[in-house]
């Protein structure tokens, strides 16, 4: 498994991370939770190190059940989990006030139900997550610790000047942050030191292209890529008459529909003779490819299974050539235009 630094914090990761989005269950239509501890392990037998959480990822239950997974094993993983993102309950007991709301959800559906969610990044907030997510995750220290979204109430200033006192306590050993502009990262990284930039980035979704790669390199922080294989569609294995049940985020995507997974088909079937050249998956390429993009540091890919973790860390094993990596490229490009 190849490693490379997170920004400037000296913490070495693995460049293939597991995600825990789906572990949590919400907007994946359930999960169960030996499945996610299995996987989690499996990632970890694998030379996987970094692995990546969300407190909102089932309302605490991700976090809950990774820290189930690595008891123990604290020591091999680079522990990644966000703040920024509060729901209802929390914020009742909290007794707080600010933020800007995002959506209301319940627990499959985000857009129905009654539990409102918040951006909100306010120092006291963000120390009450750290310590739930803490002790949640049965440890007492986050490796990279990112805000989740930002949010129009506090400014980055504030939320920076808190990150870097619970890096000075020890609680936190890099700062990063998800979902931003490249003026918020420019921001970030002026009020302290950011490590890392979160954010989507597969075959399908290049936007950091244009200018955010190019900016990490300069600011020298990582880009983490989160969704490298588009929901699984880059996988191969969603077919054009896929269904999902209704508590399951790709249910409601346009990406989805039957015309365009069709698309998305007939540049798989260009991909499939490159990837057995190479000896691997099309989800393997998938996420080689990922990796090799200028400034694209690591990527994190959600496992159910314990194969699908196994299968995942093998990608970070096959570093592809400058050739290789071109040849690729050009079969996306000639695709991409004509799929959403």
């Amino acid at each position: 498994m190849q490693t490379r630094e997170l920004g400037r914090s000296g913490i070495e990761a693995s460049v293939v991370g597991l995600g825990t989005w789906v572990t949590g269950g919400w907007m994946w239509g359930g999960s169960e939770e030996s499945d996610g501890i299995a996987a989690i392990r499996a990632a970890l037998d694998s030379g996987i190190t970094l692995i990546d959480t969300a407190p909102i990822y089932g309302f605490g239950r991700s976090e809950e059940i990774l820290g189930r997974a690595i008891e123990g094993r604290r020591d091999e993983v680079v522990l990644a989990t966000k703040c920024g993102m509060t729901w209802q309950d929390e914020r009742s007991s909290q007794g707080l006030r600010g933020g800007d709301k995002f959506f209301d959800t319940d627990d499959e559906h985000p857009g129905e139900g009654d539990r409102e969610v918040f951006k909100h990044l306010r120092p006291d907030s963000v120390r009450d997550e750290l310590e739930r997510s803490l002790a949640r995750l049965r440890t007492d220290r986050i490796d990279l610790y990112q805000t989740h979204w930002q949010e129009s109430t506090t400014a980055i200033e504030d939320t920076m000047a808190c990150l870097l006192e619970l890096k000075a306590a020890g609680k936190v050993r890099a700062i990063g942050c998800s979902n931003v502009t490249d003026d918020e990262l420019r921001a970030y990284d002026a009020a302290g030191r950011a490590d890392v930039d979160q954010d989507k980035y597969s075959m399908l979704d290049r936007g950091p292209d244009e200018t955010r790669l190019g900016l990490c390199r300069e600011l020298g922080v990582s880009f983490l890529a989160y969704s490298p294989l588009a929901l699984g569609l880059l996988t191969g294995k969603v077919k054009p008459d896929a269904t999902f049940p209704s508590g399951d985020l790709r249910s409601r995507r346009e990406r989805f529909s039957a015309e365009n997974l069709t698309r998305v088909q007939s540049m798989l079937d260009e991909l499939r003779p490159i990837a057995e050249r190479l000896g691997l998956t099309l989800a393997q390429l998938a996420i080689a490819w990922t990796v090799s993009r200028p400034g694209l540091t690591h990527a994190l890919v959600g496992a159910r299974t314990p194969d699908q973790a196994r299968a995942n860390a093998r990608a970070g094993e096959r570093l592809l050539d400058e050739g290789e990596a071109a040849e690729i490229t050009a079969i996306v490009d000639r695709h991409r235009d004509g799929i959403v």
